[in-house]
């Protein structure tokens, strides 16, 4: 295995409760594939931490004083090389989820979650996939579903551009495949998967797999 394979995943915590974040340093240092590179208090502060410790994966909690999560998901996925971003909250609101994934967030667990499941979420969205809750899962689909015609047809008119291969691939992104999984199915490379995956969320008007997944559904893909 190269040194490059054997880095691990560099976190930095966001969250203005600092028992919540000491939490989440005593859960994450039972996993020795992930490295806790940092924490700060409030959103204004993720952009100059991350400049500052270089993480891979920014667990962001929503509701903090000065910046919200929301709007502190938004200016770390507009930085040139931006970290993965998974927003935590302790609440269930309904428009949340897609707030958060509008915004840019790979992943949306709730601060309930698991320890496993946040460890796992960690992982797979460091590796380009997304993280979802099974709760935030259900408000995705609901939220799809309530879609007005207009927001329906500008995903299918998005669909429509996509090359046959490209479709293929989003058609098993909403599946829940992973890349290597796509690859498997339909026997190409990992990197051609993610080439056309590229391909597909810029014509979906996407900056990530999950906003892909999210606008194919409403396109009425899967």
């Amino acid at each position: 295995m190269s040194e490059q394979e054997e880095r691990p995943i560099r976190v930095l915590l966001v969250d203005d409760d600092a028992l919540v974040c000491q939490g989440l340093e005593l859960i994450l240092s039972s996993a020795p594939d992930i490295e806790v590179v940092g924490s700060v208090d409030d959103g204004d502060r993720a952009v100059p931490a991350v400049q500052q410790h270089f993480p891979d994966v920014v667990l962001l909690d929503v509701r903090m004083q000065r910046l919200d999560g929301i709007a502190a998901t938004g200016a770390l996925r507009a930085l040139a090389n931006p970290p993965k971003v998974i927003v935590l909250t302790t609440f269930d609101a309904d428009d949340v989820v897609m707030r958060a994934i509008g915004a840019g967030a790979s992943g949306f667990l709730l601060k309930t979650a698991a320890a496993t499941e946040i460890i796992d979420a960690i992982r797979n969205v460091a590796g380009g996939a997304g993280a979802l809750s099974p709760q935030s899962i259900r408000q995705v689909f609901q939220q799809v579903q309530a879609s007005n015609d207009q927001d329906r047809q500008r995903a299918r008119a998005a669909l429509a551009t996509l090359t046959d291969r490209e479709l293929a691939v989003v058609r098993l992104l909403v599946k829940g495949l992973s890349n290597p999984e796509i690859a498997r199915e339909l026997y190409l490379g990992e990197a051609t998967v993610k080439t056309h995956l590229t391909a597909a969320q810029q014509k979906l008007g996407a900056t990530n797999r999950v906003q892909a997944a999210v606008e194919a559904t409403r396109g009425g893909l899967g």
